[in-house]
C-alpha cells in the first residue's frame, strides 16, 4: 500500500470529502472514535470532520479510505496469489456459475434467487461463522436502511432483498471490533474495498472478517429519490412512511411503500429504474468495479432471457477464493444451492451492458474530472471514438434530468406512465446503442 506523509493526511482526507470522491462507505466514521458523524443522511450523505481528528488517525482513516486511491493490482496480489484465473472486467474467479437457493422461501423471498442469504445461514448453522454483517432497515426510522450484526439465520433472512438507497455499513466497525466471534461480511464494493484495504494493512480493526459474500453494484440512489417517489403519489412528508421495499415480492420485485396511514404505493422494479438518472451519487460514475471482485463469492441477477422469462429468480455467482468456491461446492453437495457451470463469455454477456458502463465509461469519465479516483489501472485500449462520443451524449442527458426543474416535470406525471415510457426508452436505446457499447467489450 501507498505511504502517505502524516502531516498531510488530514488535509488530504477532506479534500476526498470536497472534491465528490468519498463513496460513504462510512469506515471513516467506525475509525474515528465519534469524531466523524454522518450528519445529512436523507440529503447529500457525507461524512463530518471535526477538529479533533489527530493526524495520526486522519493517516489511519485515509488508508482504509475507498475514495481516493484503491490498488486494484495490489489487491488482487494480496487476495489470490495469482491464483485462479483472471478476466478484464469480472476479476479473479474460479468458477462462474448460473445458481439459486434450493430453500424456495429465500428464493423468492430475497431480490435475487436467495444465495447470499442461504450461504448466510449455510456458514452459521455449520458454526463456521459466529455472525454476519448485514443492511436491514432501520426500525425507528423505517425509511433509512441501517447495518448491523446478525447473530442468528432468522435475522439473516430479516435483512434478505437490495436497498438501492445510499448505505454506509462500515459505520459499525466499532461493533465489528467488540464482536467476540468470527463474521461474514456483506457489502458492495466500495464498502469491501475499504475492509480489504484494512486487511492488507494489517488494520485489527476487521480481523475478525472471515468470509466476504456480496452483491454486484451498478450504483445508488440519494435518498431524493424516496421523496420524489412518494412526492409522485402525493406525499409529502416520508417520516410517515411505515416500510419501504425495494424489491418486494417475486423476482425482480416492486418498489413499494407503506405509509402509516394505510396507503401502499407500488411499481414493477424495472419501472421504477426511472428515478435512476435524476438521484444517482455522482460518485458512482467513477467507480469500475461492477462485480464486486475483491470478495470471496460474489453475486448478480442473472440477466439473460433465458433466466428473467423462467420468473422465480437466477443468480450469477461467481467463485472467487479458494475458501469461496470450497463454501460453494460443500453447499451444492448437501443441495442447499443449485449450481450450473457457465462459460466466460456467456457471463461477460450477461452483464455487458454494467461492464462496458465501469469499465470503460468510467474511465472516459474520469478523464474529464478535475478529481478521479486512482486504481492503479492504465486506461483501456478498446474504447473508440464513437463511445467516447456516445459517454458525452450521455452525460448532457443526465445532467439535464438531475435538473430541479426536470425532477418537478416527472413528479406531476402518473408514475406507472413514467414508468412504462422508461422501461420501454431504455430497451429501445440498448438496441439501437449495442454495437457501440459492445464492440471490442
Amino acid at each position: 500500500m501507498r505511504h502517505i506523509n502524516m502531516n498531510k493526511a488530514l488535509n488530504n482526507l477532506q479534500k476526498v470529502i470536497d472534491n465528490g470522491l468519498c463513496t460513504r462507505c462510512g469506515s471513516c466514521v467506525g475509525l474515528s472514535e465519534g469524531a466523524i458523524k454522518f450528519t445529512d443522511k436523507t440529503g447529500k450523505y457525507l461524512p463530518q470532520l471535526h477538529e479533533n481528528v489527530d493526524q495520526v488517525l486522519a493517516e489511519k482513516i485515509l488508508e482504509s479510505c475507498s475514495g481516493e486511491y484503491v490498488d486494484f493490482p495490489g489487491l488482487e496480489r494480496f487476495l489470490f496469489e495469482g491464483k485462479g484465473h483472471h478476466h478484464p472486467y469480472l476479476g479473479t474467479y474460479r468458477g462462474l456459475y448460473i445458481g439459486f437457493s434450493k430453500n424456495d422461501t429465500l428464493r423468492r423471498k430475497a431480490g435475487s434467487a436467495g444465495v447470499i442469504t442461504t450461504t448466510l445461514t449455510w456458514l452459521m448453522n455449520k458454526g463456521l461463522v459466529d455472525g454476519a454483517v448485514v443492511l436491514g432497515m432501520s426500525e425507528e426510522e423505517p425509511w433509512m436502511n441501517k447495518p448491523f450484526i446478525a447473530t442468528t439465520p432468522e435475522e439473516v433472512i430479516k435483512a434478505a432483498q437490495s436497498k438501492y438507497t445510499i448505505s454506509s455499513v462500515n459505520d459499525i466497525l466499532p461493533e465489528i471490533i467488540k464482536f467476540n466471534g468470527s463474521l461474514a461480511y456483506v457489502g458492495l464494493p466500495c464498502q469491501v474495498h475499504s475492509i480489504r484495504k484494512m486487511q492488507a494493512a494489517g488494520f485489527p480493526e476487521v480481523s475478525n472478517i472471515k468470509y466476504i459474500i456480496a452483491p454486484f453494484c451498478g450504483l445508488n440512489l440519494h435518498f431524493s429519490s424516496v421523496i420524489s417517489f412518494l412526492r409522485s403519489h402525493g406525499e409529502k412528508n416520508y417520516k410517515d412512511i411505515k416500510d419501504i421495499r425495494f424489491r418486494h415480492g417475486e423476482w425482480p420485485g416492486n418498489m413499494r411503500v407503506e405509509m402509516n396511514n394505510g396507503k401502499v404505493f407500488q411499481l414493477p422494479k424495472f419501472h421504477a429504474n426511472y428515478l435512476i438518472p435524476f438521484h444517482m451519487m455522482k460518485r458512482c460514475m467513477a467507480c469500475i468495479d461492477a462485480s464486486n471482485e475483491f470478495t470471496d463469492i460474489s453475486v448478480g441477477d442473472a440477466w439473460a432471457p433465458v433466466y428473467e422469462e423462467r420468473g422465480k429468480g437466477f443468480s450469477f455467482v461467481v467463485a472467487r477464493s479458494q475458501k469461496g468456491a470450497g463454501i460453494l461446492d460443500c453447499m451444492l453437495d448437501e443441495n442447499e444451492i443449485d449450481l450450473k457451470t457457465i462459460e466466460v463469455d456467456q457471463a461477460v454477456k450477461m452483464h455487458s451492458h454494467m461492464y462496458d458502463n465501469k469499465k470503460r465509461g468510467a474511465f472516459i469519465r474520469m478523464r474529464r474530472l478535475k478529481y478521479a479516483p486512482d486504481y492503479n489501472l492504465p486506461f483501456p485500449n478498446n474504447i473508440t471514438f464513437k463511445r467516447k462520443v456516445f459517454e458525452t451524449t450521455l452525460n448532457l442527458v443526465f445532467l439535464t434530468l438531475r435538473t430541479k426543474p426536470a425532477i418537478r416535470i416527472f413528479e406531476m406525471l402518473p408514475q406507472k406512465f413514467v414508468g412504462t415510457v422508461f422501461n420501454n426508452f431504455k430497451v429501445f436505446w440498448k438496441k439501437i446503442t449495442f454495437s457501440v457499447k459492445r464492440k471490442d467489450l
